[in-house]
């Protein structure tokens, strides 16, 4: 890797999962990185404090450094041009450059320090975190030393991103607009040498509008794939075999138990630890046993494994020491506390498949207690109309749900719904609690959570400082 000592980045919105893991790249490259960002919640703050990466609260024209060699802006409402002055000075900054100086888009910025390597992308509507991470958790345990770049902030590892010496760079691919200037998904500034395709399930209505207009830059994605080049595709995700047709590298697909895939599982037993045995054309590569929750991870342990064997990166005896000690992402069916008779979850709920996943996983592994949620409709999906069929059955199988507003963001979009309009549909099909805050979504949780029960706490968002205060309620 290039060292760039002399060099400095500003970061303009440097609290976001992705933008924080970037500002971590650019520091392991040598560059001097300072940033912004406004109504930050954990846990990035205290990550950017552990990197000892200083930024400013509060946006302003003031914060770019005069020096500073590149300014990197994020994709957030709050960050576009009309209605933020740092952004407005980023972009003038831009239009009057001295040589040597430019503005990008955090995948731009990643394609530039990824530009050397042999680069792997995951991709999906949902899991593509979790499977960067195993990724890259695996790599390092085999002491192959990757680069990674991973969209959130992972449990084992040290940190959500890393500069390594080794051949392969491993980066969480994401299907989002670039930037608020560049429309293009943020996957197709990456130059992948191998691509995994987790899901193509319909996802982000207020960027895609149709199912068609969602996958096609997963299309496009896996034409980038050279022909020396491999594609790993989950064979029963929906639209993920559509994807696979448009690549010209070998193509290799994955299943949880469908014995037609290249790679599956079989003698699943599930528990608070699972084993199950990996497959590969009908031949028992290797026993694999973990402590993550959930079919959907024995799949993405599967994917992981496929990719990483077919690549010949690791041995599968590698593969399982690594598996075994993977614990997995923060907020993915994240384990909070680790005394009483209450266990406590966090899961990122941006999706009905996501939020599924997490009350499957919970039930498949505690099936006799009892599952109480505290759900959040965060994500702009959760509070859009089109998608107001998902709270028929989103609940369905649990014990207790409490449900907390919906606060928007930004400007009231079309078909946006109020927090009275859904809470009116859930109970339609869910004898729902309702409560407005923190002080009374503890008080209700004292009365209806009983010895044993398993609590999820469902959200994209901050769940109002949740996460913290219901661990703390019940530890005591």
């Amino acid at each position: 890797m290039t060292n760039h000592k002399k060099n400095k980045v500003h970061i303009i919105g440097i609290a976001g999962a992705g933008m924080s893991a970037l500002a971590v790249l650019f520091k392991d490259a040598g560059w001097i990185v300072s940033g912004s960002d406004e109504n930050v919640f954990p846990p990035i703050p205290e990550y950017l404090k552990k990197n000892k990466i200083k930024f400013s609260k509060k946006y302003s024209s003031n914060n770019i450094p005069k020096d500073t060699n590149l300014i990197v802006i994020g994709k957030n409402v709050h960050l576009s041009e009309e209605e933020n002055p740092e952004t407005r000075a980023a972009l003038a900054w831009q239009r009057n450059l001295p040589a040597g100086r430019q503005v990008k888009s955090l995948p731009e910025a990643l394609a530039m320090l990824s530009k050397n390597t042999e680069n792997w992308v995951v991709a999906g509507s949902f899991g593509k975190s979790t499977v960067t991470a195993l990724l890259a958790w695996c790599l390092f345990k085999a002491k192959r030393d990757p680069s990674y770049f991973i969209g959130a902030v992972p449990i084992d590892l040290k940190k959500s991103s890393h500069l390594g010496r080794g051949e392969v760079f491993v980066q969480e691919g994401d299907e989002y607009p670039s930037s608020n200037w560049d429309k293009r998904s943020k996957f197709l500034n990456l130059n992948p040498s191998s691509v995994l395709i987790i899901s193509g399930e319909h996802d982000h209505v207020n960027v895609f509008p149709t199912e068609k207009s969602y996958i096609q830059p997963y299309k496009k994605l896996v034409t980038k794939i050279p022909k020396s080049g491999l594609l790993v595709y989950a064979k029963n995700s929906k639209n993920s075999k559509e994807i696979s047709k448009h690549a010209k590298s070998k193509i290799i697909s994955y299943a949880l138990e469908d014995k037609k895939a290249d790679w599956y599982g079989q003698n699943f037993k599930f528990s608070k630890v699972t084993s199950f045995d990996l497959m590969n054309h009908g031949k028992k590569i290797i026993s694999i046993k973990t402590p993550l929750l959930g079919k959907h991870n024995m799949e993405n342990i599967i994917g992981a494994g496929a990719l990483l064997l077919e690549n010949k990166k690791i041995t599968p005896k590698e593969f399982t020491r690594a598996i075994e000690k993977f614990s997995g992402i923060k907020r993915r069916i994240e384990l909070l506390n680790k005394k009483g008779s209450v266990l406590i979850y966090e899961g990122f709920g941006s999706s009905y498949e996501k939020a599924r996943a997490i009350f499957e996983a919970l039930k498949l592994h505690y099936p006799e207690r009892r599952i109480v949620t505290v759900f959040e409709p965060h994500a702009f999906s959760w509070r859009n109309i089109t998608f107001l069929p998902w709270y028929k059955d989103i609940f369905k199988g649990l014990d207790e749900v409490i449900m907390l507003p919906a606060v928007s963001r930004g400007k009231k979009a079309q078909g946006q719904l109020s927090s009275e309009d859904i809470w009116v549909e859930a109970k339609k099909h869910f004898p729902i609690h309702i409560t407005k805050g923190e002080k009374e979504t503890l008080k209700t949780l004292k009365k209806i959570v009983k010895k044993n029960d398993v609590i999820a706490l469902v959200s994209s968002g901050s769940l109002f400082g949740l996460t913290k205060s219901v661990p703390k309620l019940f530890n005591k």
